[in-house]
């Protein structure tokens, strides 16, 4: 193998394909980035077994080959080369030789024989703008369990429902819904997408502009925009049926400047005990919003909020932080809140219905 590529163009590529190379003691292959240079591109592979990602690039090949290089090593070496230029690699004797204007290079290559093709995948698939998937998976996926004995909800469940793409995550304490506006989609559209791997999707796709493609099957998911193609395997399961969980009816709903509530939520949390709990009161005769809270070693404090209220009065416990979490997903000024005698409290923003956001209370 034997090319000349634009360092900026390679750098950025290392540095994405390099966080998914998995760290495998059993298969240390996989620990490599896979180059292949053909035609009149570099393509750079890395895998974990759970995502695979490739990413295509112009460059000038003299010699075609393919090679498998430390990933980390890489990675460390581009990350500390500043130059804008082009850079030479050339395989030589097992190793690979990087040279600049200014540095030499040599790195010892593995062996690429073992090293796992990344599917293609086939099946249904569609097209929708990029800022649009990526604002979907964002809005909920912190609400996924993090942990795996329960599959089907360590992951971001995507589901066609009418006119809707529609984006679900839960870890059983709070619930995260985002819909995104998309018409001509199969309704059989039901992807369950690990938790583990929606960081990495994030990261890559999270500057793409333009369409992005998506295609699915029963096994696999991939995106692909911008030379860039990523694939991650899906859950086989089945989601809980969350909508029968949702109230229908509410006795009390309260609407509130969403930067007045965080300013509350951040001071209540300084006096929280170790189960984040702080305690919520409403005096709806009195038009009264009290958030309070109290540790036996620092002290206690009770903040009262402006707010409209409507219903009845209510008091009760929460985990401050599920309701800091979802502030990310609310992009207007005001947030709705309303409660049901027993039932998780709905939160949403003001005339915004695409977004909706469940707690469990706690006892108090």
């Amino acid at each position: 193998m034997k090319l000349e590529c634009s360092i900026e163009k390679i750098k950025n590529g290392i540095s994405q394909v390099e966080r998914i190379t998995g760290k495998n003691l059993t298969l240390p292959v996989l620990n490599s980035i896979l180059m292949i240079a053909s035609g009149k591109s570099l393509k750079l592979r890395s895998t974990n077994l759970s995502l695979g990602i490739e990413i295509e690039m112009a460059a000038k090949i003299e010699k075609e080959g393919i090679i498998a290089v430390p990933g980390s090593v890489l990675n460390a070496i581009f990350s500390n080369i500043s130059q804008n230029e082009n850079v030479n690699l050339e395989e030589e004797n097992g190793n690979l030789l990087i040279k600049t204007k200014k540095s030499q290079i040599k790195i010892k290559c593995t062996s690429h024989e073992d090293f796992p093709t990344i599917p293609i995948v086939t099946g249904n698939s569609f097209e929708m703008d990029s800022k649009k998937l990526i604002e979907g998976i964002k809005a909920v996926y912190y609400s996924s369990s993090v942990s795996d004995i329960k599959p089907e909800i360590s992951s971001v469940f995507v589901y066609v429902n009418q006119d809707n793409l529609v984006f679900v995550s839960t870890d059983s304490f709070r619930l995260a819904e985002k819909k995104i506006k998309i018409k001509g989609l199969e309704e059989a559209l039901h992807i369950l997408i690990p938790f583990k791997n929606i960081a990495e999707i994030l990261k890559v796709f999270g500057e793409v502009s333009g369409a992005i493609s998506v295609c699915y099957n029963k096994n696999q998911i991939s995106f692909s925009a911008d030379n860039v193609y990523l694939t991650s395997r899906v859950i086989d399961g089945i989601f809980p049926d969350y909508r029968q969980i949702i109230p229908k009816d509410f006795s009390t709903d309260v609407v509130v400047l969403k930067q007045d509530l965080l300013n509350a939520l951040k001071i209540s949390n300084i006096f929280s005990d170790k189960f984040n709990q702080v305690n919520l009161k409403i005096s709806a005769k009195e038009k009264v919003f009290e958030l309070s809270s109290a540790n036996n070693d620092i002290g206690e404090n009770k903040t009262y909020l402006d707010a409209v209220i409507s219903g009845e009065n209510i008091e009760l416990g929460f985990n401050y932080k599920y309701f800091l979490d979802c502030f990310q997903s609310v992009n207007t000024d005001s947030v709705s809140i309303k409660f049901a005698e027993g039932k998780p409290i709905v939160v949403s923003p003001v005339s915004d219905q695409s977004f909706t956001y469940l707690i469990m209370p706690m006892n108090k």
